[in-house]
Order: C-alpha cells, then sequence, then structure tokens
C-alpha cells in the first residue's frame, strides 16, 4: 500500500515546478502591474508601487527579460504595463513588443512609475495602483509571486483573501525518509508529467547561457578552464543557466521555491550528472523528485526571501540526488545533505544579478564534494556547529538560521544597496 504521504508530495511539486521568465521578483511586479491595467480598463497616466525590502533587492542588479537589456522596479512596472498579459502569469512579459519597449524611457522620463518602500509587511510584497484621471485599480501581491491578496477599483473591492493561497500545501510532511520512498516508488507517468518540462526548458537555458555571452560568463570561463572535468561540466552548466536568466534571457526557467536560480541549481547538476553518466530518463526524474523535495524542504523553514542565498537549499537537494543515483543509501543521501548544509550555511543573498551565477557553481561543487565525503562515509559529527544527529533537526536548525540568525543580516544588506551613493 502507498504511504498515504505520497499524493500530498506530488500536490507539492505540482504547486511549486511552474515556468517563469526571468527572475522572479521583476516578473512578479510586471505581472502586478499588467494586471492592474487589466483592472483599470485603460492605459494609466501613472503607477504608484510599493515594495518590500526583499523584493527591492532582488530586482535592482537584474536585467528584465523583453525589456531592451534594462533593469530597476520602474522598468519592470512599466513594461508590465505596456505590454504584459497577466494571463501568462509569470511569463507574462512573453509577447512584449518592440514598439512597446521604444515606449519605456519617454514614459520614465515623464515620472509616470513612482516607486516607494514597504514598511512592516512580508518579506514578498507588492502593490501596484494604476491611475488614469479619477479613476485608480490597486493591486496587491503577499508571500508567494502569484499571490494575489487584494483587488480594488474605485474603492470597489473585489478581491480581499488572506494571504493563503494554492500555494500554502502543508509541507510538514516533508521527511528525507518519505521523500526517497516516494521517488522511489511513485509511478514513472507522474514523476514524467511533473519533472519533464523542467528537464527540457532549465536544459534549453542551460544550453544557451553556454552558447552566448550573458552576465559575467561564468559557466563559460568555467568550462574553458576544464572542458574534460565532470565535476566542473557541471558546475558550469548550472552557472551558464542563471549567467543567461540573470543576463535577461527570456527562455523560461522551470523553478522552486519560488525561485528561477534555485529551480536552476535543483535539476541542472542532476541533469548534467545524469547526461555524463548516460543514466535513464526513468532514474533521472526519480532524482529530480527527491533533488526537488529535498530542497523545498529546506526552504520550507526559511521562507520565499531571506538573507539566506536559497541556492544552498537546492544544492543540498542535488547533492542527494546524485548520492541517490550512484547508488548510495539512505543514511548516505543525509550525510551529503548534511555535509552540503555544514559548509556553506553562510552564503548570502545580496540580491539577483549576475554574480549568482557564481553562487550557483560554487554551491554544486560543495554538494558534489558532500556527495565524495559520504561516498566514503565521512561527514561531519552531530555537535559540529549546526548539525545534529538527525538530519530533519539539521536542518530545522538551519531554517532558524536562515528566518531568524539572519534578519539583521538581510537589513544591513538593504541598506547598503539602497545606498545609492556608494555606487
Amino acid at each position: 500500500m502507498k504511504n498515504p504521504v505520497y499524493s500530498q508530495y506530488t500536490a507539492i511539486l505540482r504547486s511549486e515546478l511552474f515556468a517563469a521568465e526571468g527572475c522572479t521578483e521583476p516578473i512578479a511586479v510586471a505581472y502586478a502591474a499588467a494586471k492592474a491595467r487589466e483592472v483599470l480598463g485603460v492605459f494609466p497616466e501613472r503607477l504608484l508601487l510599493c515594495c518590500s525590502g526583499n523584493v527591492v533587492k532582488n530586482v535592482i542588479g537584474v536585467t528584465i527579460p523583453h525589456s531592451g537589456g534594462r533593469r530597476g522596479l520602474d522598468v519592470a512596472a512599466t513594461i508590465g504595463v505596456l505590454g504584459g498579459d497577466a494571463s501568462r502569469v509569470l511569463e507574462v512579459l512573453d509577447h512584449v513588443t518592440d514598439a512597446q519597449i521604444a515606449k519605456i524611457d519617454p514614459l520614465l522620463a515623464g515620472g509616470f512609475c513612482r516607486c516607494t518602500l514597504a514598511e512592516n509587511v512580508e518579506k514578498l510584497y507588492i502593490s501596484v495602483t494604476a491611475v488614469c484621471g479619477e479613476d485608480s485599480a490597486s493591486v496587491e501581491i503577499r508571500l508567494h509571486h502569484t499571490n494575489v491578496t487584494r483587488i480594488v477599483r474605485n474603492g470597489e473591492v473585489f478581491l480581499d483573501t488572506s494571504v493563503c493561497s494554492p500555494v500554502d500545501i502543508d509541507r510538514s510532511c516533508l521527511d528525507l525518509h518519505d521523500i526517497i520512498r516516494y521517488a522511489e516508488e511513485e509511478e514513472p507517468a507522474t514523476l514524467q508529467s511533473l519533472l519533464r518540462d523542467q528537464i527540457e526548458k532549465n536544459s534549453a537555458i542551460s544550453a544557451e547561457g553556454l552558447s552566448r555571452a550573458y552576465g559575467a560568463q561564468v559557466g563559460r570561463c568555467l568550462l574553458r578552464s576544464a572542458p574534460d572535468d565532470t565535476c566542473t561540466r557541471i558546475c558550469a552548466a548550472a552557472a551558464a543557466a542563471s549567467d543567461a536568466r540573470m543576463g535577461g534571457c527570456a527562455m523560461p526557467v522551470v523553478i522552486n521555491s519560488g525561485s528561477g536560480n534555485q529551480g536552476i541549481a535543483v535539476s541542472v547538476p542532476v541533469i548534467e550528472y545524469a547526461r555524463q553518466y548516460r543514466i535513464p530518463d526513468e532514474r533521472l526524474y526519480r532524482a529530480l523528485a527527491i533533488s526537488n523535495l529535498v530542497s523545498l524542504s529546506v526552504k520550507r523553514y526559511i521562507g520565499a526571501l531571506s538573507a539566506f542565498c536559497g541556492v544552498v537549499c537546492a544544492a543540498s537537494g542535488a547533492g542527494a540526488a546524485i548520492t541517490w543515483l550512484r547508488g548510495g543509501n539512505e543514511s548516505q543521501i543525509a550525510m551529503t545533505v548534511a555535509n552540503t548544509l555544514g559548509t556553506i550555511s553562510g552564503m548570502v543573498c545580496d540580491g539577483a544579478k549576475p554574480s549568482c551565477a557564481a553562487k550557483i557553481a560554487a554551491a554544486v561543487r560543495v554538494a558534489l564534494m558532500a556527495d565524495e565525503m559520504s561516498r566514503h562515509g565521512c561527514g561531519f559529527q552531530p555537535g559540529e556547529g549546526i548539525i545534529s544527529a538527525n538530519i530533519e533537526e539539521t536542518i530545522r536548525r538551519i531554517g532558524i538560521l536562515g528566518k531568524e540568525g539572519m534578519r539583521e543580516t538581510d537589513n544591513v544588506i538593504l541598506r547598503m544597496m539602497l545606498d545609492r551613493s556608494a555606487v
């Protein structure tokens, strides 16, 4: 008889693994703006944009797809109004035209969009108000990138919900033992339906990042340094996908934990490992189930946005999957996760930008080292730092570190980034 949590694991994966173009924070801003224009019914004369600090942090340094290489909150909101299709959600900018892009700068030069910082709100908070004459429409997003919680037009409330959304499936059931059993026992067709797009889309943007110059070209530099080394090829493939995504490539990425970079780090290393060792597709699907669910298990304690770099969570999942692919048992998989988390849990998130590709490469390399250690029965011991005798307790401790321990770190980073005089 199947474990009753398996259906919940399938629901979690289905709710989390979907495609997004570009960095999810500016795309969420564009989505809210497109939705506000839709509710208003006409093109607005001006926009009022209010976002949490963590959203601001993840928009400042990243190139927005379909924007002509531009960056910034005002750009994201303006292009969302000009050419966004709200029905496409996180692929909202997919059909933006060159003529619409050409209107961005004249609008912004005329003061079209005013941006302010929201205080005392959730880490992920976006509010867009579109105004035309006496008419106005407001759209609010909270906690999750697609979680529209309030819609108002001319004072009439069309939607006013709690912050809960369909994404809020209970994740307390996530447990390494059951994750492994689920991956090994679930029907192949189910896993294929959940993970096929992740393989296809994330592999495609990785190939794009290796073929063209995006951002700091971390992936291309790595590959040039040691083209025949398997570890380097895995790190380069993952980094290149982020190079492209942070550099404004419009190709979609299947995300994890609301993040394209985490979606890349959790999948591309496993896909590349399977390619290098000619692992059959069904086994790859099972490995990706482990990778995604382990990452989600770690991230569930931290929340959508934090000063804790999410690719650490993703890399621990990728490491777990690679250990499983090489025949490692549950104890070795747990050791790989603990070794990864015990090494790079201090990596900070200072916003979305080209250096995210290097952080992915570094995190994946640590995960590969952690796998090699566990292969030989080597691991960090309970009581050494934050490592516990129980992997679930170690994961919980990482969550406390990311959510509570890095709260002031987050504030310090944000103050630095908003100090434009230092740029």
